[in-house]
């Protein structure tokens, strides 16, 4: 008699043979169609070509002429993308990308400078500390503004001229705020009889007029010493105006060093200003190294380094100054003949207006370029 034992599913052993049963032909066409989809899926993922990397940069033949830079040939970033792209580039390598930490570093240390005066000065009761208030304010304005320039003005042309409108505007906001807060606390009882009637109405009316003519260079695109006129020669007035009271204190102190060591830091805060307005004015070292400073070595890099160090030195001497000058300028501005705070609202609000008016007629000039 032959024996059969069970051997696995669907399968027996007899006499000791392994017997398979028939298989379902359905079953095994089903299972073979699967499989061919199976590897035809693979080879697919396998065939399918990888994407293309994203292009963050490109040369300076493939922008329009208004974003070259001197001696820059690389390091642009492609215009017409989404705003994503471009603040994706914050972290991308490009011509501007030094421009913008610079300035975001400091206004995010800013920032943390204001945190800390917070909790040592009483910002809402004490009406002198109002000034130095404003000055923080004005600081990290023009360097946001400044940031947010360089980092999406190459959106377009017409986002290239409203964005850098927007950064002179930052720029007057923060030269009367330097010029109230040297006014305020750095000033000198003897500079301050001779200049009280005008000091800051001047202040507010040469930072506009420095927001205006520099809007006006960038609309107008003069080139030479004459485009620069209308830029440099309003800024160097109202610089001139507002660290008056300084250099005339720096000259008359007759205190030491040691006694006074908010002086040290306005010092400090001319040198840095001088050293940021050169590396401004000229465009080295890039002009000693054609083609080698697209990303680091530029001299407006430079000139955002040294700007920054003449920020926060001031910062410090000005807050020095509201410290321990209060005997000093409680009495000379216990009546004021002009409202400051007025005039700073009236510095920002010309300024916008003058930089909102230029935009639209930079709209008009690009609507009849496309005609």
């Amino acid at each position: 008699m032959t024996e059969w034992t069970p051997c696995c599913a669907g399968c027996v052993r007899l006499g000791g043979k392994t017997r398979f049963p028939a298989q379902d032909p359905d079953m095994a066409m089903a299972v073979a169609q699967k499989f061919n989809h199976l590897l035809a899926s693979l080879w697919h993922v396998g065939q399918k070509p990888l994407q293309p990397e994203r292009v963050f940069t490109v040369d300076r033949a493939e922008v329009p002429r208004l974003f070259w830079k001197p001696y820059i040939y690389a390091g642009y970033r492609p215009l017409h993308q989404t705003w994503c792209f471009y603040f994706r580039t914050l972290f991308e390598q490009h011509n501007e990308a030094v421009n913008v930490w610079t300035h975001l570093l400091a206004a995010l240390a800013l920032l943390l400078r204001l945190v800390i005066l917070v909790w040592s000065v009483d910002f809402w009761e004490d009406p002198h500390a109002l000034p130095l208030l404003i000055i923080v304010l004005a600081s990290f304005t023009y360097l946001s503004f400044s940031a947010l320039a360089h980092l999406l003005q190459a959106k377009s042309e017409f986002w290239h001229y409203s964005f850098f409108f927007l950064d002179y505007v930052g720029v007057a906001v923060y030269q009367f705020g330097s010029a109230l807060a040297h006014f305020y606390y750095a000033i000198e009882p003897t500079w301050h009889a001779q200049v009280q009637a005008i000091f800051l109405p001047m202040a507010a009316f040469l930072a506009w007029l420095s927001c205006a003519g520099s809007c006006y260079n960038k609309y107008s695109q003069k080139p030479g010493l004459l485009g620069r006129t209308c830029q440099e020669v309003p800024s160097a007035l109202a610089y001139a105006l507002d660290i008056s009271p300084v250099v005339h204190r720096i000259i008359v102190s007759p205190l030491p060093p040691e006694d006074d060591p908010a002086l040290l830091y306005h010092k400090c805060q001319v040198v840095f200003f001088l050293l940021a307005a050169a590396f401004f004015s000229t465009v080295m070292p890039e002009s000693w190294f054609p083609g080698s400073c697209h990303i680091f070595g530029q001299g407006h890099q430079v000139f955002h380094v040294f700007l920054v160090l003449c920020t926060l030195a001031q910062l410090e001497a000005v807050t020095l100054d509201y410290q321990a000058r209060r005997p000093i300028y409680e009495p000379l501005h216990a009546r004021w003949p002009h409202n400051f705070s007025g005039l700073f609202l009236l510095t920002v609000g010309s300024s916008m207006l003058t930089a909102l008016l230029l935009s639209l007629l930079v709209r008009r000039k690009l609507r009849q370029k496309t005609k």
